[in-house]
């Protein structure tokens, strides 16, 4: 099977109750680790990498690796996606290279900036056949390049997103209900509520369109712990809690981006290892550990949030 759009994962995921990960990647390792997880559970899964990622690892070799994943996994649909692309020319080279969706971020700016930018990028990636994702609404926290203070976050405002979705021609909206960028989305005793009702409006407004969630890394208490027990510092770390995230799986939630949480998993796997083996250079010992952290995450994803298991 070769890379696919998102589309028709979208049409059953939204239908069938359940969502599809977008996992964010960065090396070979944790491209491994979801693909192989994917590819046990039966679940489709996106792909996608930040502008950060792509500034990294190179676009090439990312691309390249994804590919290479599709090819050892054919039965599994996997969709490389630009994640948080912020203006059309990062789009447009996506595009361009192989990504088979994008997604453009003008939710900074004002409303009829982020209708004509995001409908460039429509109009240009359809007609490659690649679809597109935009934003309205601003989630606060930290990703990559993406910063934002928790005074300056915006929830999404339904009223809007029936004009935003018909100008602008994008085949997914991502919306702001009270998820966060990054291992510190809450303050230390906070009981964090996503704004259901919120979603419940726009889905009531987009019926049979395809939402999704930012920041909805949930923050695994247990690796917070392993890094901190072997020489990290990640104090008052929390994140989403997962029963929420499942319930909005079950509406109109289709995608659901989680990059933190592997992110943990792997620097947990590497601090432990050193730790418990201070003799070791070899890097395919120690990555090898973070590696199965990242597979073991996704899994339980798979299973317990996104309920995308067997969905191939």
């Amino acid at each position: 099977m070769a890379l696919v759009t998102s589309t028709e994962l979208f049409k059953k995921a939204y239908t069938g109750g359940y969502a599809i990960g977008a996992f964010n990647i960065n090396n070979m390792e944790i491209v491994q680790g979801i693909t192989e997880a994917a590819a046990e559970l039966k679940s489709p899964v996106i792909l996608q990498a930040s502008k950060g990622a792509r500034k990294y690892a190179n676009s090439v070799y990312l691309v390249k690796l994804v590919e290479a994943a599709v090819e050892l996994h054919p039965e599994v649909p996997i969709v490389l996606h630009l994640d948080h692309g912020p203006d059309f020319e990062t789009c447009k080279d996506c595009v361009d290279h192989g990504f088979t969706s994008v997604m453009i971020d003008y939710s900074g700016h004002p409303f009829e900036e982020n209708i004509a930018e995001s409908r460039k990028v429509a109009e240009y990636a359809h007609e490659h056949g690649v679809v597109v994702e935009a934003e309205l609404g601003t989630l606060s926290g930290v990703e990559d390049e993406v910063s934002v203070e928790a005074d300056k976050a915006m929830y999404t405002d339904p009223d809007q997103v029936e004009e935003f979705v018909k100008r602008t021609g994008v085949d997914s909206l991502a919306i702001a209900i009270g998820t966060s960028h990054g291992a510190y989305k809450f303050k230390l005793g906070q009981n964090p509520k996503l704004r259901l009702d919120i979603l419940a409006e726009v889905s009531r407004r987009l019926p049979g369109f395809p939402i999704v969630l930012h920041g909805s890394s949930s923050v695994p208490q247990e690796y917070v712990k392993i890094i901190n027990a072997n020489g990290g510092a990640l104090k008052d770390a929390i994140g989403i809690p997962e029963d929420q995230l499942r319930e909005a799986a079950k509406g109109a939630v289709c995608k659901i981006n989680i990059d933190t949480d592997l992110r943990l998993g792997m620097t947990a796997g590497i601090r432990q290892h050193f730790n418990e083996h201070p003799d070791h250079f070899d890097p395919r010992q120690y990555i090898a550990d973070g590696r199965a952290n990242v597979k073991a995450i996704v899994e339980h994803k798979i299973r317990e949030v996104l309920g995308s298991e067997g969905k191939i």
